[in-house]
């Protein structure tokens, strides 16, 4: 059958605008599926080091075709709130969670409202914090092996200053028993009066992460005994305690996870893009000051890691009887 010519340039015309439509519906779902809007909460309170690690990352994650990011900072409850709010979250992989082990080590302290192996998904570790022991460099005591010779001498008199149920207060305990040496655990709010303490002596010594110490080792005010990593951190000419003759390790991190069941697509694209950001040498370079060290470690290592520590820690807990503050 031959259509009348306006009839057939009707029907064209529809026939075009469907086709138009089509692809206009099908570009808008495409553009829609590709945009994301990421929120990074951080469970601490704003300014200190996982805050600006994390901006660092949601200013990179925007440099992505179609990616927001931005952070937002949840504190309170002993990071509990934060971690319980991402938890909660939507599992489309715009909501993520940038913490310390303190996610590890709250359960076995207080209950929670999230479990750190189910709850989440693991995607990265961003950065490791070295951890040192300290002494004031008027101190006796030149090596770890020295202090801990003392330590065995003269039970519980040596007193070392760190924070109550944290990752250095278990690698502390974990020392103690692996030494055999019997050290006062002497606990510190925050780090700074614990480094005035050992400044001016009225410590034995202290444990936290070299970034905090760093600029009195350099200048002469402290000694650095040990890190407690497994090797020793670049730049840094401090023995492990492995090195010391005494089977411990520890190094604490920051980590980036999502809620639980986001697609597995997802987090290889965000983990992806965790790695590239990160690997930056301008980003690298304002790290560093911070204490803040590659490398990062993402997707099946990081969750073996994840489940390793969690059940290292809730060992040393429970032997050591720490409890919360």
């Amino acid at each position: 059958m031959i259509l009348p010519h306006g009839k057939f340039l009707h029907l064209a015309a529809g026939a075009a605008a469907l086709a138009c439509f089509v692809v206009l519906a099908s570009l808008s779902s495409a553009l829609s599926q590709s945009a994301r809007t990421i929120k990074i909460i951080v469970p601490l309170a704003p300014g200190g080091a996982a805050s600006v690690l994390a901006r660092l990352l949601a200013d990179q994650l925007g440099t992505m075709p179609g990616v927001t990011a931005f952070v937002e900072n949840r504190p309170g409850g002993s990071s509990a709130i934060g971690t319980v709010a991402v938890a909660r979250a939507a599992s489309d992989g715009n909501t993520l969670l940038v913490t310390n082990t303190s996610i590890l080590i709250n359960p076995h302290l207080r209950k929670q409202e999230y479990d750190p192996l189910t709850s989440f998904a693991a995607v990265c570790q961003l950065v490791s914090l070295p951890i040192v022991l300290a002494v004031n460099s008027a101190s006796p005591y030149r090596t770890l092996a020295d202090l801990i010779a003392a330590a065995r001498a003269r039970p519980g008199e040596l007193t070392l200053a760190s924070f109550t149920a944290t990752g250095g207060h278990i690698a502390f305990e974990s020392l103690k028993r692996k030494a055999k040496a019997d050290i006062t655990f002497v606990p510190y709010a925050g780090s700074a009066p614990a480094v005035t303490a050992l400044l001016g002596a009225h410590v034995t010594a202290m444990m936290d992460n070299y970034a905090t110490m760093g600029e009195h080792v350099s200048a002469g005010r402290l000694r650095a005994l040990a890190t407690f990593g497994r090797s020793r951190t670049n730049g840094l000419d401090i023995p492990t305690v492995i090195e010391s003759g005494i089977d411990v390790e520890y190094e604490g991190w920051f980590g980036l996870f999502a809620p639980a069941n986001v697609p597995k697509e997802i987090l290889s694209q965000t983990a992806a893009w965790t790695t590239t950001a990160l690997q930056k040498p301008d980003v690298q370079q304002k790290l560093e000051p911070l204490g803040l060290l590659p490398p990062t470690v993402c997707g099946e290592e990081f969750t073996a890691s994840v489940r390793k520590s969690y059940e290292e820690f809730g060992r040393v807990i429970r032997e050591a009887n720490i409890k919360a503050e």
